[in-house]
């Protein structure tokens, strides 16, 4: 977590959570952010904070922790549509189809390390997990012995019962990384020059200079358009240039999930659309609105 937003939570961190117990890290950090952000903004010497209650901020347990696991996985896709049963195993079956090819091509030779001719093809098997923990897929230590690409790479969070399918019901790209991802900030990318600021300020583009981000393992979402593109949304852990917003989004087809999400983790990809903004606005305004609520 960046300092200065480290130092208000320090001050803040611990009344929270004496006065909603059981929440959990996030939904505590969330609401001192909150707090963080009716503020002042961030004030003072930031050294000194206390190595202990730092740690807590950073380390206490949270319920979604236990799903995420400790597994290799990259990335999460989160079922969050559950009107069509087929469209959704169409996609796992290819997805998984893909993922299992493509792992086969690329197994290593005498452990080289994986390089960027065979990154274009890379990925995994992935597992279809329910909310709760599943302890699903046995293939995930045979298929990483060897030295190769662990699977899964993009870990399933399908939910099993109507009370967690509640949770992930058509949530929209913010809520996912408030559920999923550790909240920060970062300084606002710089405007254009001749380019105002936005007005009205927003926290997930630009708000008294500082942006909120968010960081964690990667989130992909299948949702109601994807019965019939057989397409997850890939969701932007910040934003890209100024007046693109965290929680950014566009959809991926189910072919490419994987390698996308490997060529990101392990090249460095960065999927900007040469500086142009091409993201999905629909997705960006129900996020702003979210966020300032």
């Amino acid at each position: 977590m960046r300092d200065e937003l480290l130092q208000f939570f320090v001050r803040r961190y611990g009344a929270v959570k004496s006065q909603f117990p059981g929440e959990g890290r996030r939904k505590w950090n969330l609401r001192v952010l909150q707090e963080f952000w009716a503020s002042s903004g961030p004030e003072g010497d930031v050294a000194g904070a206390p190595t202990a209650l730092a740690d807590e901020i950073l380390n206490d347990d949270d319920p979604f922790d236990e799903i995420l696991g400790d597994g290799p996985q990259l990335g999460l896709l989160l079922r969050t549509d559950f009107s069509n049963e087929d469209a959704w195993q169409a996609f796992c079956a290819r997805l998984k189809s893909e993922e299992q090819d493509l792992i086969e091509s690329v197994q290593p030779s005498a452990a080289a390390a994986p390089t960027e001719a065979t990154a274009a093809q890379a990925s995994s098997s992935t597992g279809d997990v329910k909310m709760a923990d599943d302890e699903g897929d046995d293939d995930s230590d045979d298929e990483s012995a060897d030295g190769g690409l662990s699977a899964p790479v993009v870990k399933i969070i399908n939910p099993a019962s109507d009370q967690e399918r509640a949770v992930l019901q058509n949530i929209s790209n913010i809520t996912a990384l408030r559920l999923m991802n550790d909240v920060d900030i970062r300084p606002a990318p710089s405007p254009p020059a001749g380019t105002k600021r936005i007005s009205p300020p927003n926290r997930l583009v630009d708000k008294k200079g500082w942006q909120e981000i968010y960081t964690g393992l990667t989130l992909w979402i299948y949702d109601t358009q994807s019965n019939t593109d057989q397409c997850a949304r890939l969701v932007n852990q910040q934003g890209d240039v100024y007046g693109t917003a965290t929680g950014d989004s566009w959809r991926a087809r189910v072919t490419h999930v994987c390698e996308l999400q490997f060529n990101m983790t392990y090249l460095g990809m960065k999927i900007d659309f040469g500086g142009l903004d091409r993201y999905d606005y629909p997705e960006r305004k129900r996020n702003l609105e979210e966020a300032e609520r």
